[in-house]
């Protein structure tokens, strides 16, 4: 090479998309005297809007690009805010949004996210690391890794030209390449196979547009709900509409291939004749916007499993997809990043601190697989349930509660890397993973026996006190110790889980009319039950909505 680049660094990153580019910006942050080099396949800068798939985030990962990372800056004026995830469920052939039963926030959250334009993003990183004196060597194809512990070596080609590099650390965050995976036979499969295709549009769509009716456009009281990842609905699928701040539109079909085979949709005619059938509203602005097509992209299967992401007694660690992926209905990509950064980071700290990091390690990895295996039962054999406003509702609900009440709770406070912690929490973290995956189950049983479809009608979860009080605490923490506020937390999911599983018992004909209702009934079971540590904190009453 021209410009040949030094033979040993500290740290090699294989992969210079996301999760590689935010990880070296990390250890840059903590540890100012490593060096670092990223290889990446591409050349920058990427392009914008039609990049990457990947553009929503919610709390963890917006709280990790624009805090821990401090990118919030950037997020704000080169990025759009995002209002909240937003669901529309089938109703009448899909004619009418405004009749459609809506279940989003009706004001801005307040616990910021948003939506990011892929290629914007990496190329602002890829600056700010280079101004950092990282290197980014780009346009490379690595031809081969070997892991040898205190000295893995990395072969790429650039232009014709072969260089090999040692490491003292190795990190694969080569996506799905899956680099480390391959090599060294870490791929585990999952149950939940399901399939994706997406495009980007250079114009975007503004759903508020799709309805001048009077309920529809009086129920936000702040903002607008293009700015949200809006989540159109039916049985066995989900399309996203995301905006980008290059003024394009994201658009995707996940579906589950029992219901919806991927040969439906796998092309843009195809998807666009799918789209007229299921979706007709989302249809009509894509035939009319599609002189603006920018890409098309499908993914099949796209979840995937490890057995290990971390090797402290080897040095070797996985960022991001080139480990494990779930599912991009709540969006959780960026989450898994920011999680397992700040393993890789404290673990390459501990050892540079003369530490010995093989037991942390294998704590970590533990810890990152149990989070992954909590994640995927979200989705597996969920996908049918989509179908039905009011189990969906249901679903939603508790998997919001979920993340706000404890998987968020730890991070904003930073605290999955405190071993000390962690110990002294992981058995209510079992339970709260037995719990989760129960409540998983039973709504599947709930939906198998209720009839799809539901009353118009919109829906905020936000009203809810005990779930808006989980949310605002994550930036606005109650005080006392984190195990007491996860203690209280896990007995108010306790108690949440008990009131549904008390209405999917029942006999449909049983069952409380509208959507609404049921959230009415779900606040007053909870606050009959005499669970109320978050509201007492916040004033709030047990009935209130």
């Amino acid at each position: 090479m021209s410009n040949p680049v030094k033979r040993n660094w500290d740290v090699v990153i294989t992969g210079g998309g996301l999760a590689g580019l935010t990880l070296a910006r990390q250890l840059r942050r903590r540890l100012p005297h490593l060096s670092i080099l990223v290889v990446e396949r591409h050349s920058f800068p990427v392009p914008e809007a039609a990049f990457k798939v990947g553009e929503s985030t919610v709390e963890i990962g917006a709280h990790y690009f624009g805090e821990v990372l401090g990118l919030r800056e950037h997020l704000e004026e080169r990025h759009l805010p995002k209002h909240g995830l937003r669901y529309f469920f089938t109703a009448d052939g899909n004619h009418d949004i405004a009749r459609r039963v809506e279940l989003g926030p009706a004001e801005v959250p307040v616990v910021p996210s948003y939506q990011i334009d892929r290629g914007r993003l990496e190329n602002e990183l890829v600056v700010l690391n280079r101004t950092d004196g990282i290197e980014i060597q780009e346009g490379c194809r690595v031809e081969d890794v070997s892991v040898n512990p205190g000295a893995h070596r990395v072969r790429y080609t650039r232009d014709g030209e072969t260089s090999e590099v040692e490491a003292r650390w190795l990190v694969d965050a080569s996506g799905r390449a899956g680099l480390l995976k391959r090599q060294l036979s870490l791929a585990r499969g999952t149950d939940h196979a399901v399939n994706a295709a997406w495009f980007r549009l250079s114009t975007t769509i503004t759903i508020d547009d799709w309805s001048t009716a009077g309920d529809w456009r009086g129920y936000m009281h702040t903002g607008a709900r293009w700015l949200s990842t809006n989540h159109l609905m039916g049985r066995g699928y989900w399309v996203w509409l995301i905006p980008l701040g290059s003024g394009s539109i994201s658009v995707g079909i996940v579906a589950d291939p029992a219901v919806h085979p991927l040969a439906a949709y796998n092309r843009f005619d195809r998807a666009l004749g799918w789209l007229r059938a299921y979706e007709p509203q989302v249809a009509e602005h894509v035939e009319r916007l599609q002189g603006g097509l920018e890409d098309f992209r499908v993914l099949r299967h796209f979840s995937h499993g490890c057995t290990r992401v971390f090797s402290g007694d080897q040095g070797w660690f996985i960022s991001g997809e080139a480990g494990v992926f779930t599912d991009p209905l709540y969006s959780p990509g960026s989450d898994f990043i920011a999680i397992g950064n700040d393993f890789i980071t404290e673990l390459i700290a501990r050892a540079e601190a003369g530490e010995s990091i093989a037991a942390t390690a294998e704590h970590y990895n533990r810890m990152h697989l149990l989070l992954f295996q909590a994640y995927l039962h979200v989705y597996t054999g969920q996908y049918p349930i989509m179908g039905s406003a009011q189990v969906m509702t249901a679903k939603v609900l508790w998997d919001f509660a979920a993340y706000w009440a404890i998987t968020a709770q730890i991070y904003f406070r930073r605290r999955y890397t405190d071993l000390t912690l962690m110990r002294q929490v992981e058995p209510l973290l079992q339970r709260f993973f037995l719990l989760h995956a129960r409540v998983q189950r039973s709504l599947r049983q709930w939906y198998e026996r209720m009839p799809e479809g539901g009353d118009e009608a919109r829906i905020d979860l936000l009203r809810l006190p005990f779930l808006s009080a989980w949310q605002r605490e994550l930036t606005h923490p109650r005080e006392g110790a984190l195990e007491n506020v996860l203690a209280e937390n896990f007995a108010g999911l306790e108690a949440l889980a008990a009131a549904l599983q008390h209405m999917a018992e029942r006999q449909p004909g049983d069952a409380p009319a509208g959507d609404q209702r049921m959230l009415d009934e779900v606040t007053e079971v909870i606050g009959l039950g005499g669970w109320a540590p978050a509201r007492r904190e916040h004033g709030l009453s047990g009935g209130q909505m």
